[in-house]
C-alpha cells in the first residue's frame, strides 16, 4: 500500500498493490496498522457502505458535526466517479480548498477524508459501485451539508449541470460562507471525540 497526501495534506490517497495472473488478480484494499503507521493516529473503522449509481449521480457536499464526525475512507468496485474532499475547517490555511481525485474499478486508488472535512463525489459512468469505512455511525442531528456549486469552492464536477441528478436536500445545500457549522482547525477531533450514534441505511 502506497500512501500520498495531497496539496492539502491530511486528505491522503491510498493505492494498494494488485498481485495479477491470469486468474484475475488479489489486492488488500485496507490495512489498519499501515495506515496507521503513517498518519500517526488510530482510527476505529466501525461500519463499510456501498451505493450504486448512475452517470450524472453527485452525492454530496457532507459532512458529520462532533460528536458524530466521521473519517471516509473511500473508493470504487466498479466503474468511475470523481472525489472530492473540501476543507471546512475554519481558520486553516487551506480552508475553502479541495482535493479532487478520479477513482475507479481500474485505478483502485482510495482517498482518506479526515474529520473536518466535507465530502462529495460525482458519477462518471454507468452502474458505479462506489463504497466506504467510516469510524462513527451516521446521525441525523449531526448530519449537514455545503452546496456542490458554490462558486467560491471553483470545483469542476467534469458533467454539465444540466446532466446532473441530485437528491432534493442537496439541491438546497447552503454555500460555505452561509454555513453556521463547520469545525475549527487545530482541534483533534479524534482525541476528544469517541463514537458514538446509531446506524444507518
Amino acid at each position: 500500500m502506497i500512501f500520498t497526501r495531497t496539496d492539502i495534506p491530511d486528505v491522503i490517497i491510498c493505492e494498494p498493490k494488485v498481485h495479477g495472473d491470469n486468474r484475475g488478480y488479489f489486492v488488500e484494499t485496507f490495512r489498519a496498522d499501515k495506515l496507521e503507521k503513517f498518519l500517526g493516529y488510530k482510527i476505529d473503522f466501525c461500519q463499510d457502505n456501498e451505493s450504486k449509481s448512475s452517470r450524472g449521480v453527485l452525492r454530496g457536499l457532507h459532512y458529520q458535526l462532533p460528536p458524530h464526525a466521521q473519517t471516509k475512507l473511500v473508493r470504487v468496485i466498479q466503474g468511475r466517479v470523481l472525489d472530492v474532499a473540501v476543507d471546512i475547517r475554519k481558520n486553516s490555511p487551506t480552508f475553502g480548498q479541495h482535493v479532487a481525485v478520479e477513482l475507479s474499478g481500474d485505478n483502485k486508488k482510495q482517498i482518506l477524508v479526515p474529520r473536518g472535512f466535507a465530502h462529495g463525489f460525482v458519477v462518471l459512468e454507468e452502474d458505479t459501485v462506489f463504497a466506504y469505512k467510516v469510524d462513527n455511525y451516521y446521525s441525523p442531528e449531526c448530519d449537514r451539508g455545503i452546496a456542490f456549486d458554490d462558486p467560491a469552492l471553483g470545483i469542476d464536477w467534469q458533467i454539465l449541470h444540466e446532466e446532473l441528478n441530485l437528491s432534493a436536500k442537496d439541491r438546497v445545500q447552503p454555500l460555505l460562507k452561509d454555513a453556521k457549522d463547520l469545525f475549527e482547525y487545530g482541534i483533534d477531533y479524534y482525541t476528544i471525540l469517541s463514537r458514538q450514534g446509531t446506524d444507518h441505511a
